[in-house]
């Protein structure tokens, strides 16, 4: 078998999120009853799973708002001048079988993004309560579409176009309300451009470009009183 401080080096962060990505949407394929899947279906998928990923991590971010304070006082102090190498670290930092479970690892998600956004340190911002706010409210949601795209016989079109338009409809714009905020109040100032565009920029699009998609099926969903939009041919 691998030695342990291989394990650990393949074990890491950003590993454990491809992992979670995969784990969580093999079963939806594996055992779906559908006869075919869209790609549309397919890239809708990938993102409900990653949002409640990070849902969880938002969770882990309103109960753990104490601890990612500390930790962001620390991290500013190491990487003052140089938040990338905070990022990389961060996504490179080892894990053992029992982190992956350790609410503190994945608060420490928000601490090294408040070096690019102090809000997220901060229990009276905005970007603090629409995150948590969305961790505590949207798993349920994405976890209803993603049975519709496996096994569509089983829900109502009427209420997963209905529970799907309001998830998809808040955070986006949940996503364009805080891009607007980290504009006008400069959180961009002493950043390169190119890293405000990859951490921020490529991060939060996401949030932006998938609802859309996902707004769209559930309009097909509403118009047309079927499942189709998920249904490849």
């Amino acid at each position: 078998g691998l030695r342990p401080s291989l394990t650990m080096a393949l074990l890491n962060v950003g590993s454990a999120i491809a992992l979670w990505l995969f784990l969580s949407t093999c079963p939806f394929l594996f055992f779906s009853s559908a006869s075919a899947i869209s790609s549309l279906a397919y890239s809708l998928l990938l993102f409900n799973n990653l949002n409640i990923f990070i849902a969880i991590c938002e969770i882990c971010l309103g109960r753990n708002i104490a601890y990612i304070q500390r930790d962001y006082q620390k991290l500013r102090a190491k990487y003052k001048g140089n938040e990338w190498g905070a990022c990389i670290a961060y996504l490179a930092m080892p894990l053992t079988y029992c982190q992956l479970f350790d609410t503190k690892v994945w608060s420490k998600m928000w601490s090294t993004y408040a070096l690019y956004d102090p809000s997220y340190q901060n229990h009276e911002s905005f970007g603090f309560f629409i995150d948590f706010g969305n961790g505590l409210s949207t798993i349920p949601p994405s976890l209803l579409i993603n049975i519709a795209i496996a096994w569509p016989d089983k829900v109502s079109p009427l209420w997963v176009g209905c529970i799907g338009l309001a998830m998809y409809w808040q955070v986006m714009y949940g996503t364009i309300i805080y891009v607007l905020s980290f504009v006008f109040n400069k959180r961009y100032e002493g950043k390169s451009l190119l890293e405000v565009c990859l951490f921020v920029g490529v991060s939060n699009s996401l949030w932006f470009i998938f609802p859309l998609v996902g707004i769209y099926s559930c309009v097909r969903m509403l118009r047309d009183g079927n499942l189709d939009a998920f249904q490849g041919s």
